[in-house]
C-alpha cells in the first residue's frame, strides 16, 4: 500500500506539470462513493484573486499524487468546466459529515475526511472519522477521532456511509498506525478469512 494521505489536505496543494511549471491549485478532492477512487479535482487559479475555477483535473490526468503537488504530465491534461459544473461534481462526491453505519445498523460516527492512498491509484481506503461510543468505548459522542477501513461494500445514500461491520475492528488512532491497519484489513477482505 502506498503512502497514505488525508484527503482535506489536498486542497490547496499545487498541481505540477513534470516540467515543474504550478498551473493551479486543488479546490475540491471529487469521490465517487461507489468505486472508491477520486474521479478528479476542481481547481483555482494560482494567484489570490484569481475567480472562480474554470479548469478541472480529471484522474486519468494525474501522473502522481504526492504530499507537495498533485503532478501532471502536462497543462494539456486540464479540462473547461464552468464553475456551476464543478460545484456540483463536487458536491455529488462529498461525503463529509455523513453518518457512519456498520452493514449490521450500528451508528459508529460521522465522517470527516477521506484517507487516500497517494501515488498513481487514487484509492479511497477510509475515512477518519468523529468515533461514537459504539466504536470507541468511552469516547465522548464527535470528540474521539479514529480511522476505519473503507471495505468494498462501503455504499453512500444521501447523507449516510455504510461499511462494513468487520472494518469496525481494524480501527487505528492516526494516520501512520491505520496504514498498517488497513493493509492488514484488505488482506483479510480479500482472502475471505476471518479477522
Amino acid at each position: 500500500m502506498s503512502e497514505l494521505m488525508d484527503a482535506r489536505t489536498l486542497t490547496t496543494r499545487p498541481v505540477v506539470t513534470l516540467g515543474g511549471d504550478a498551473v493551479a491549485h486543488v479546490k475540491d478532492t471529487v469521490f465517487d462513493a461507489a468505486a472508491g477512487h477520486i474521479t478528479g479535482f476542481t481547481l483555482s487559479g494560482r494567484g489570490l484573486l484569481s475567480g472562480p475555477p474554470k479548469q478541472s483535473l480529471p484522474w486519468p490526468g494525474v501522473f502522481a499524487l504526492g504530499h507537495d503537488a498533485v503532478m501532471i504530465p502536462g497543462p494539456g491534461v486540464l479540462v473547461d468546466t464552468p464553475a456551476a459544473v464543478a460545484r456540483r461534481e463536487a458536491l455529488r462526491g462529498r461525503v463529509l459529515g455523513a453518518r457512519v453505519l456498520t452493514d449490521a445498523g450500528t451508528e459508529v460516527g460521522t465522517v470527516l475526511d477521506l484517507v487516500v492512498e497517494g501515488g498513481t491509484s487514487g484509492r479511497v481506503v477510509g475515512f477518519r472519522i468523529a468515533a461514537h461510543r459504539a466504536l470507541v468505548p468511552g469516547a465522548r459522542r464527535h470528540r474521539h477521532q479514529v480511522y476505519v477501513p473503507r471495505g468494498e461494500t462501503c455504499a453512500v445514500s444521501g447523507r449516510t456511509l455504510v461499511i462494513p461491520v468487520d472494518a469496525t475492528r481494524y480501527v487505528a488512532g492516526d494516520l501512520p498506525g491505520f496504514a498498517a491497519r488497513a493493509g492488514a484489513f484488505f488482506h483479510h477482505s480479500q482472502k475471505g478469512t476471518p479477522p
